[in-house]
C-alpha cells in the first residue's frame, strides 16, 4: 500500500505553494498529485494556478517524491500540446511524473472555450474523445515523429525528440468506471484510478462503498481478461474525498479504510492536503500523523 496526497493549485507559489510540496516530500507521501482544472467546483471564485507549471515548480523544489495530475482530461487540453508538456516536465523532474487522465466532467472545464449558445459534450462525446485521445497521446509520448488523422484530433508530422525521462514512457493513471474507460485503462493504464460510486456519497454508507469498488475492481479485471492482460499488472488508485467515508478523522479512521480497501485490491490511497474552511478541511496534525504513521500501523 502507497499513500498519497493531492495538493490544490489554490496558493501563490511564494505564500504557500512551495511549502506545501516540501512539506509533502519531508512527510513521506509517495506521490503528490494536483488537480488539472481551469478552476474547480467551489474554489472557482478564489486563486487557482495551472497545473503543468505547479507540477515544474514543485520538480525544482523536491527531489524524491513523484508528482502527477489527477486528473488531465481533454476538456481543455490536445494531445499534440499536451504531450510536448508532459515530455519537457519529465525531463525536468529526472523522470518522476505520472498522468493522471480521465474523460473530464461537466464542470466549469467544460464551458470555459465553448461559443456562446453552444453546449457542451454529452457524456457519449466525452467518452468518444477520450478514447481517441489516450492511444494518440501514448504514440506522441512514445515515437519520435507521429501523424494521426482522427475525427477529434489531428497531428501532422509532429516531433516529440527525445522523449520521455521514463521509457517507454511516464506511466498512465487512467481514471475510469464504465466499460469504455476500462478498457483504456486496461489497455493503457500503469495504474487505474476510482473514487468510488459518486451516486454514494451523500446517502451512501461504507459498506456499500466499499462493495461499488469491489464491483468496480471485478469489471477492471474483465477488461484486462479481454484484453488477455493480467490485471495485477495494474495499479489500483483511490481517490478519497468523494465517498462516504471518513479516513482523515483520526489514524485510527484511516488505518481502517485503507486496510478495508487493501483487502479489495487498492494498492494506492490518496488524501487530500487539508484546506481550511472547505470541503477539504482537516486537522493538520492528524493529517500529518496519518502521512507519517498510518500505514506503519496498517502494516503492523
Amino acid at each position: 500500500m502507497r499513500l498519497s496526497t493531492v495538493i490544490l493549485p489554490d496558493r501563490r507559489w511564494s505564500e504557500g505553494g512551495r511549502a506545501a510540496w516540501q512539506r509533502a516530500e519531508e512527510l513521506g507521501f509517495h506521490t503528490a498529485y494536483t488537480y488539472d482544472h481551469l478552476s474547480w467546483r467551489t474554489f472557482r471564485d478564489g486563486p487557482w494556478f495551472g497545473a503543468i507549471p505547479t507540477l515544474t515548480a514543485a520538480a525544482t523544489a523536491t527531489s524524491r517524491m513523484r508528482l502527477g495530475t489527477l486528473v488531465t482530461s481533454p476538456n481543455f487540453r490536445h494531445p499534440v500540446t499536451l504531450a510536448k508538456e508532459l515530455i519537457s516536465l519529465d525531463d525536468i523532474s529526472d523522470g518522476r511524473i505520472t498522468l493522471g487522465i480521465g474523460a473530464g466532467g461537466s464542470g466549469f472545464d467544460a464551458t470555459a472555450l465553448l461559443k456562446d449558445g453552444q453546449e457542451p459534450w454529452t457524456p457519449r462525446e466525452r467518452a468518444d474523445r477520450f478514447g481517441e485521445f489516450v492511444p494518440l497521446l501514448d504514440r506522441l509520448l512514445t515515437q519520435d515523429v507521429v501523424t494521426h488523422e482522427g475525427e477529434h484530433y489531428s497531428a501532422f508530422e509532429v516531433r516529440n525528440i527525445p522523449g520521455c525521462a521514463q521509457r517507454p514512457r511516464l506511466p498512465f493513471a487512467v481514471a475510469a468506471t464504465g466499460p469504455r474507460g476500462m478498457k483504456l485503462a486496461a489497455r493503457y493504464g500503469q495504474a487505474w484510478v476510482t473514487t468510488g460510486d459518486p451516486k454514494l456519497f451523500e446517502t451512501g454508507t461504507p459498506e456499500q462503498s466499499r462493495a461499488a469498488v469491489a464491483g468496480q475492481i471485478e469489471r477492471l479485471g474483465a477488461a484486462c481478461e479481454e484484453l488477455g492482460r493480467d490485471v495485477s499488472e495494474l495499479g489500483k488508485t483511490m481517490l478519497t474525498g468523494f465517498s462516504p467515508d471518513r479516513p482523515l478523522d483520526s489514524v485510527d479512521a484511516f488505518v481502517d479504510f485503507a486496510g478495508s480497501h487493501a483487502e479489495l485490491g487498492i494498492d494506492e490511497i490518496v488524501v487530500h492536503w487539508p484546506i481550511a474552511d472547505s470541503v477539504f478541511a482537516a486537522d493538520v496534525a492528524v493529517f500529518e500523523k496519518i502521512a507519517t504513521d498510518g500505514l506503519a500501523q496498517l502494516a503492523g
